[in-house]
């Protein structure tokens, strides 16, 4: 199998792989993100794409290749470039650019019938004021077109903050390091956020995890995530947000692929935030087993591997077993330091921590906590009981407010 750009939670992909005995070749995309992009391993082919789609696919077919898939956002295009060119197991090529255009993928959504945000994308800030004004109101979210991970996400509520993000963005480049040469606008969905993850093999669709965002508003119009929890696969809410997820795949045409899709429960029903043809960042396998009885690599590695024994498993193919919140470190301070050892150790004492990762090496330097790229790391609390886990996340966002990214604070 080959894995296009298997970062973050796509370096997962060859370990579980090889328990199938299913080898893997490493493709890196022209334009990885910057930001996650370390060297992956346990690929027994690592090879660049130069940009000639026949010529990878000739030199994967060398190698044997019967899938490829996407391990992170920037290779989705590449992933489904080579799966058409190859005729192995893919996604729908009518309208490819929808799976990475949020602007594309907001047509899309129309031509099906299904509900979406107004939107639309300009490289003149004066027509992005007009329509906003003339149409959505404020506020307004404007962002990149094609970018990922709240990159210069930013909720305007006057026209002089859509002319400055606006500026900004296209003064830019997004984290895959290509030029912003146009901005979208999208009207602001009011109501709560969550994020349905999910795997497709033949157009047949299977959710892993549903779980609701908290965020926070801070100055400056950015929203940043504050933490997840998951939603029972009984709840009604769940239930109604897999059913316009797995409508939303089908207007993507993502039939051989994981999904992570975000979606705003609004109060005219469930609308896309936006989708993506791969797996969801951010997870420790171990620990979304302890929780869901299952977790996406494991399902997306065994929809390759054995098809049939994938095809038999339920639509909805998670359980919650423990109690959990996946809480998003914030840096409050306008300069900081990445906490040491010792420092993280009043975290690590919290009864219901099980695991930390911290994105940066200690008392590396860092901005305040403005998007996902700027914040610290992540916490897993899980508990038999939730009271615990509350009390737990409490006690957390205290000690990051008294001390844990203090400049002077000694090792």
């Amino acid at each position: 199998m080959a894995i296009v750009d298997a970062y973050s939670t796509g370096s997962f992909l060859p370990a579980v792989l090889e328990q199938y005995g299913i080898e893997c070749v490493h493709v890196r995309s022209p334009h990885p993100d910057v930001i996650l992009s370390r060297d992956p391993e346990g690929f027994v082919h690592d090879v660049r794409h130069d940009g000639d789609v026949a010529a990878m696919a000739s030199v994967l077919r060398e190698h044997g290749v019967s899938h490829v898939i996407a391990g992170q956002e920037a290779g989705v295009e590449l992933a489904d470039q080579l799966s058409a060119e190859l005729g192995t197991p893919g996604n729908g090529m009518t309208r490819p650019t929808a799976r990475r255009n949020k602007y594309e993928m907001v047509l899309a959504l129309r031509d099906a019938g299904l509900a979406h945000a107004a939107s639309m994308v300009s490289s003149d800030a004066d027509e992005m004021v007009a329509w906003v004004e003339a149409t959505v109101g404020y506020p307004v979210v404007v962002k990149p077109v094609a970018s990922s991970s709240t990159d210069n996400v930013v909720a305007c509520s006057s026209p002089e903050q859509v002319r400055a993000a606006h500026e900004k963005i296209m003064n830019s480049a997004d984290r895959h390091g290509m030029p912003n040469t146009t901005v979208l606008a999208q009207e602001f969905l009011e109501g709560d956020e969550y994020f349905v993850n999910t795997v497709s093999r033949g157009g047949g669709h299977h959710t892993v995890e549903i779980c609701r965002y908290y965020k926070l508003r801070i100055p400056g119009g950015h929203i940043i995530s504050d933490y997840n929890e998951p939603l029972a696969p009984d709840d009604p809410i769940a239930k109604e947000l897999e059913s316009y997820t797995h409508q939303v795949l089908d207007a993507l045409e993502v039939h051989n692929a994981a999904g992570h899709t975000e979606v705003m429960l609004t109060s005219r029903g469930p609308v896309l935030v936006e989708s993506a043809a791969r797996m969801g960042g951010g997870q420790v396998l171990d620990i979304n087993t302890r929780c869901y009885g299952t977790n996406q690599v494991e399902l997306l590695a065994l929809s390759v591997a054995k098809p049939e024994e994938f095809d038999r498993l339920p639509t909805t193919a998670y359980r919650i077993l423990e109690h959990h919140r996946f809480v998003h470190l914030i840096n409050p301070r306008e300069h900081g330091v990445v906490p040491s050892r010792e420092a993280m150790a009043a975290i690590r004492a919290l009864p219901s921590h099980v695991f930390t990762v911290m994105r940066h090496p200690e008392r590396k330097q860092i901005p305040r906590t403005i998007d996902i790229a700027t914040q610290p790391g992540f916490v897993f609390l899980m508990s038999d009981d939730p009271a615990q886990v509350v009390a737990d996340y409490r006690q957390l966002r205290k000690i990051e407010r008294d001390f844990l990214y203090e400049p002077d604070r000694p090792i």
